[in-house]
């Protein structure tokens, strides 16, 4: 019996694994992930600003497994040796696969910026998300007994997708923390730091001004155009002036890294040709070297023909490559010729609380209250494909109306 080995249970992962499940076929599957629960990476900004707990956006993997055709193992992986086709584990322990799916996901990038591992706040999983909620809470009852205004501050490094999804949680959720902290919610004070000054340039102009102006309204300073140069304590230094490379400090007790993410640093280890933990792939998902392997989610990069640049990593794409993958895996077993990977998007939708978005349907920009909802349809599709039924209707998002 032939032997398929999925790495990691997020959105990939767990999509590879659905359409296994469902074929018939003389072969066995591993599912192997660190965690015994799946999370909704798209929703991890709730869990950190605290407008949802993050029961509500996991579940067990155990939920989704089918025990007569699959095995659950918990595990971390170190390092992937494709020549002898074994996956070795931390715990020195080791697994072997004929046909093997990489959806091992992503991790915080510090970009080699001094001072970012050690005094910045990471949004990566649900644990990392959690710590963020709580160090907020622990700044507000600290405010309340030391009056230090800087407890106050909450910065935000980076405006991309992550960062602007994360700041119109926190502004939702300022009331509560003003409330600890005994304070006016503006005395929350809000802070956005990025390098660049055209923001969210997946949309036009018009749509990525809606979500910011909306967020400049309610109470965020976005600092644009100042490269972040390091990290202090409590200190995010940015520079002012690129010809004489005069910095500036803010000052502040939060200080949340969402300037971007790499593929995981096990490709890298494992001897991938990796750029940013990503390995660039055949047209069928296949690993260049070895086509029995498929790499695919945040540690895979596939070229849009269109642009001639890897696509960008997203729930939406990752899902797509976890169904491509497991066909694919599907007819080398039957030893038929593999699929290429094609992906068109169905657009894409950027919350900034939970009744306010903006984004794209297909090619058709929405915005406000319609946006919102569109965007809850969104988040219970991908928990759909990922959880089935039973997770939607345990998970999902049914709150359109408010």
């Amino acid at each position: 019996m032939k032997e398929v080995v999925i790495l990691g249970a997020g959105y990939a992962g767990l999509r590879a694994l659905h359409v296994l499940q469902g074929s018939k076929g003389d072969f066995h599957i591993t599912l192997v992930d660190k965690n015994d629960y799946h999370y909704e990476a798209t929703d991890l900004h709730e869990v950190a600003a605290g407008t949802q707990p993050r029961e509500r956006i996991s579940y067990d993997i155990a939920d989704v497994v089918r025990p007569q055709k699959t095995t659950f193992l918990q595990n971390e992986v170190a390092t992937i040796d494709r020549q002898s086709q074994r996956i070795m584990f931390t715990d020195q322990t080791s697994l072997s696969y004929d046909y093997l799916i990489v959806a091992l996901g992503f991790e915080s990038e510090s970009f080699g910026i001094p001072g970012v591992n050690e005094n910045a706040l990471e949004m990566v999983d649900v644990d990392s998300a959690e710590t963020i909620y709580h160090h907020l809470l622990k700044q507000m009852k600290e405010y309340k007994k030391t009056q230090d205004p800087d407890l106050l501050k909450i910065v935000v490094c980076g405006a991309g997708f992550t960062g602007v999804e994360l700041l119109g949680s926190l502004v939702e959720n300022r009331k509560e923390f003003a409330e600890i902290a005994g304070v006016q919610s503006e005395e929350i004070k809000l802070f956005c730091v990025e390098a660049v000054t055209r923001l969210l340039p997946m949309f036009d102009e018009n749509l990525s001004a809606y979500g910011i102006n909306n967020l400049v309204k309610w109470g965020v300073e976005f600092l644009t155009g100042k490269p972040i140069k390091e990290i202090k304590p409590g200190v995010v230094v940015y520079q002012t002036d690129a010809e004489t490379g005069a910095t500036e400090e803010l000052s502040a007790k939060t200080i949340i890294w969402t300037t971007g993410v790499s593929g995981s640093h096990v490709m890298a280890d494992s001897n991938y040709a990796a750029r940013r933990g990503r390995v660039m792939v055949n047209q069928d998902l296949s690993d260049p070297e070895h086509s029995n392997v498929f790499v695919v989610g945040d540690v895979s990069a596939v070229m849009d023909p269109a642009t001639n640049r890897p696509y960008p990593t997203t729930a939406q794409i990752a899902l797509k490559m976890g169904y491509q993958a497991a066909k694919n895996c599907l007819h080398l077993i039957k030893g038929e010729k593999t699929e290429d990977f094609h992906f068109e998007s169905l657009g894409s939708v950027a919350s900034i609380g939970n009744t306010h978005a903006f984004g794209l349907v297909g090619k058709m920009p929405v915005k406000g209250y319609p946006a919102s909802f569109v965007k809850k349809a969104i988040m219970d599709r991908s928990l759909f494909l990922t959880g089935g039924v039973k997770e939607v209707l345990a998970k999902g998002r049914f709150d359109f109306y408010h």
